[in-house]
C-alpha cells in the first residue's frame, strides 16, 4: 500500500510538471507570434525569425522560439528553449555600448556562419574558421566590429576558433554593422552554450541540439532574422 501511495503521488507530481510545462510553452509561444505580429511591417521580407525574448530586462535568461513564414502567416518551427544573453540582460532600443555586457535590442539579419566543421549540412553561407580568423572589437580600429584574417593593428579581438566549443557553430546576428558605429557594440553572435549559467557578453548562446537544428533548418535565400529583447518593449513593436 506505501509503494502504491507513492507510487501515485509520484505519477501526480509528474502529470503536473507535464502539464505545467506545456502551459508554459503555449503561453511561450503565443507571445513570441504576438511579437511577430506587431513587428509585422519590419518583417515583410523574411520568411525565417528567431524570436530571443526575456521578461525582466536584467535576465540572462530568455526564451527562444523559431518561426517560418507560410502563406504570409508565422507558424512555429521548433518548440521554445531557454538560450543564454548578455549577462546584464538586454539594452534598451539604440542603448547598446561596447562593453556593457548587455544585448543589443531589435531586428537584426543573420549572417555568416563562422564554425570548427569543414562541411556542413546547411543552405547557409559558412566557412570553416581557423586560428587566424578574428573578429575585432576595439573601438579605435579601422577594423571595428569586422572580421579580419592574419594580422592586425587593433588592441583586442574576438577569435573565432577558440580551445572551447563555443565558436563551434559561430552566427554573426548583423548588429552595428551597415554602418558601423564605433563604441556601440562588436562582436554579437548566435553560437553555442558551453556552460551553466549559459550568460554571455551581448550574444545569444543556445544547446548544440538546438543550434544544429538551426543551422540545418536555416537558408540565406529566405532572409533568416532574429528580433530580440524584452517582451514588453518587443510587443509595443520596434
Amino acid at each position: 500500500m506505501i509503494f502504491l501511495n507513492r507510487f501515485l503521488f509520484l505519477a501526480a507530481v509528474l502529470f503536473l510538471c507535464i502539464n505545467l510545462q506545456a502551459q508554459t510553452n503555449t503561453t511561450t509561444i503565443k507571445n513570441a507570434l504576438l511579437i511577430a505580429a506587431h513587428n509585422k511591417s519590419k518583417l515583410e521580407n523574411s520568411e525565417q525569425l528567431l524570436v530571443v525574448y526575456n521578461y525582466q530586462p536584467e535576465s540572462y535568461s530568455a526564451f527562444f522560439v523559431a518561426l517560418e513564414k507560410k502563406d504570409n502567416r508565422w507558424i512555429v518551427k521548433q518548440e521554445p528553449v531557454k538560450v543564454g544573453i548578455g549577462k546584464n540582460g538586454f539594452a534598451t532600443p539604440l542603448n547598446k555600448r561596447e562593453g556593457d555586457g548587455k544585448s543589443p535590442t531589435g531586428i537584426f539579419r543573420l549572417g555568416k556562419l563562422y564554425t570548427y566543421e569543414k562541411q556542413l549540412n546547411t543552405l547557409l553561407e559558412y566557412q570553416q574558421t581557423t586560428a587566424e580568423d578574428k573578429w575585432i572589437d576595439d573601438p579605435n580600429s579601422e577594423d571595428y566590429n569586422r572580421f579580419v584574417k592574419g594580422v592586425t593593428n587593433a588592441k583586442s579581438y574576438e577569435n573565432l576558433l577558440l580551445k572551447t566549443d563555443a565558436y563551434k557553430y559561430c552566427m554573426v546576428i548583423e548588429y552595428n554593422t551597415n554602418p558601423v558605429i564605433k563604441g556601440n557594440g562588436s562582436a554579437i553572435f548566435f553560437h553555442l552554450a558551453v556552460k551553466k549559467p549559459s550568460f554571455t557578453a551581448g550574444c545569444v548562446a543556445i544547446d548544440e541540439e538546438n543550434m544544429e537544428l538551426m543551422v540545418n533548418w536555416l537558408d540565406s535565400k529566405r532572409n533568416p532574422t532574429i528580433i530580440m529583447g524584452n517582451f514588453n518593449v518587443l510587443k509595443s513593436g520596434l
